[in-house]
């Protein structure tokens, strides 16, 4: 079991800026969590407490059921992607890939296995020689992730890993993200600004509400309400009247503003208007012309 346990958790700076407040939220073994939310509202924050890269104030973390609150970074076995990739530029593909292996002293036979499996699955077999300044914005961030989950960890964190890809790469990425974690079956935690991603990627999904940085979370089908005052995700559009079929004003519209455009000497160069049609002729009474009526016949 590798389930996450915030209980209570306080995080202040030392200037007295409160950026976690009575924190209270539970990932359960194998899940993929989604906190949505905007920027400065913490998230940001909250994986990097569960790493050990911030200590907390208050509270405590549990992993797989151990207390890791006074454990350094390295002991929690947990894997983080940063939003800007944080890759090596001295090193290549390859050699950013293996380093945490390196570092835990993993056999090479061992770590040539996982390297190459994992790149064949991030697509980058073709890429292990090169260096990061020569790939395109998703090859970094792709080697970023295999960095992170060749490791295998306990529970891996995501801090807004797509942000600055572009749409169809966004949209490819994410998706080989969820079946990745899916997997793998590691406990994740994927922080994230847009609601399309989170709605995409997250078993359940958990926003900030109010200042004391409490989550409500639910299934992505069945999302929490939008918070007030704030719009999160792409805007809802509507497609046509609001009654359905064509629009009759529209294209009014449209030539009134195709005439503003063109000023006032264009309704001179347009020529005389064409005469107005006659009047169409008063329809007469059946029978004979000049609408008399024949009598009919007297009966006998």
């Amino acid at each position: 079991m590798a389930d996450v346990l915030l209980d209570d958790v306080t995080r202040v700076h030392a200037d007295g800026t409160v950026a976690v407040a009575d924190l209270t939220l539970h990932v359960r073994h194998q899940e993929l969590l989604a906190i949505l939310g905007p920027s400065g509202c913490g998230k940001s924050t909250v994986l990097r407490l569960i790493a050990g890269i911030e200590p907390i104030t208050k509270g405590r973390i549990l992993i797989g059921g151990q207390d890791v609150t006074r454990w350094p970074p390295h002991q929690r076995d947990v894997a983080m992607v940063f939003e800007g990739n944080a890759l090596y530029p001295h090193l290549t593909v390859g050699r950013n890939m293996r380093f945490g292996l390196d570092m835990r002293r993993v056999s090479e036979s061992e770590i040539d296995q996982r390297v190459g499996a994992e790149s064949r699955v991030l697509g980058l077999a073709r890429l292990l020689d090169r260096l990061p300044k020569t790939l395109s914005a998703g090859q970094r961030q792709r080697v970023a992730i295999g960095r992170a989950t060749v490791r295998v960890p306990r529970v891996f964190l995501l801090d807004e890993p797509l942000t600055h890809l572009d749409e169809g790469e966004r949209v490819r990425l994410r998706s080989e993200l969820a079946q990745l974690q899916r997997g793998l079956g590691v406990t994740t935690v994927y922080v994230t600004h847009d609601q399309s991603q989170a709605m995409a990627v997250g078993d359940r999904v958990g926003r900030p509400r109010g200042r004391r940085g409490r989550r409500r979370l639910g299934g992505p089908r069945q999302p929490a309400p939008p918070l007030p005052g704030q719009a999160l995700g792409p805007p809802a559009r509507r497609h046509g009247p609001p009654g359905g079929g064509r629009d009759p004003g529209r294209g009014r519209d449209r030539r009134r503003l195709r005439r503003r455009a063109a000023g006032p000497e264009a309704a001179l160069d347009r020529g005389p208007r064409r005469p107005p049609r006659p009047p169409a002729p008063a329809a007469l009474p059946a029978g004979r012309p000049g609408g008399r009526r024949r009598p009919r016949p007297h009966p006998g």
